[in-house]
């Protein structure tokens, strides 16, 4: 099933990068695993939330009142993200891109996320940051595609400024960024700031696009 999903994703991006204005991105690049289910050595701690690896998933927990990270060692430009991912609280998280930090700190000086938010309504796989707060939301009609209590399969494009998310099958946002802060950063998992999140995160494969 996933190879045949992975089909379609690299059929999609072909599509996409036609009339992208930006360099081409490498579609002949291999998918690789970001997490192998055993241990986050690919990862680094922004924080001090709890981060840990449980039944084969990476499993996040609020336990202060700030923000916390788990990003990757590695920087990324283009690429396609799939991952899937399951909210066992209330308050939100995200997939962070093209990040970077101040230092060791959690404080975010450029990068924007993906928006995981359990809750009907509240714009899961919308992207928030850059300092200019909501940037692109899905439409009314999209909102549903989240499962509050299950797993979801999350999968993200980002080619140049246009970006595609799509949240269990369902594309829910499609659209050209006309002026990103940063271009280039890792990736990260969020834990929202004030305690309350819980997540679990697993299959994490990315194809890094980039031409390097």
């Amino acid at each position: 099933m996933k190879t045949f999903r992975f089909l379609v994703i690299a059929a999609a991006s072909v599509a996409l990068s036609a009339g992208s204005g930006s360099a081409q991105p490498i579609f002949d690049a291999e998918w690789t695993a970001l997490f192998d289910g055993n241990d986050l050595s690919q990862w680094r701690k922004v924080g001090n939330e709890k981060w840990e690896v449980i039944d084969g998933a990476i499993y996040g927990e609020g336990i202060t009142q700030k923000y916390g990270y788990l990003a990757t060692k590695k920087t990324y430009r283009d690429f396609d993200l799939s991952l899937r991912f399951k909210c066992e609280a209330d308050g939100n998280s995200g997939v962070y891109l093209h990040t970077a930090f101040e230092g060791d700190t959690p404080r975010v000086v450029a990068g924007r996320q993906v928006e995981i938010d359990r809750v009907i309504g509240h714009h899961t796989g919308g992207v928030y940051g850059d300092g200019k707060g909501w940037v692109a939301w899905p439409a009314p009609q999209h909102e549903t595609a989240i499962r509050p209590n299950d797993w979801n399969d999350m999968l993200i494009q980002v080619h140049g400024k246009h970006y595609v998310v799509e949240l269990n099958g369902v594309e829910v946002l499609n659209f050209t960024y006309p002026s990103p802060v940063a271009e280039e950063g890792v990736i990260a998992l969020q834990l929202h700031s004030g305690g309350e999140g819980r997540m679990r995160f697993k299959d994490i494969y990315v194809r890094d696009l980039t031409a390097r």
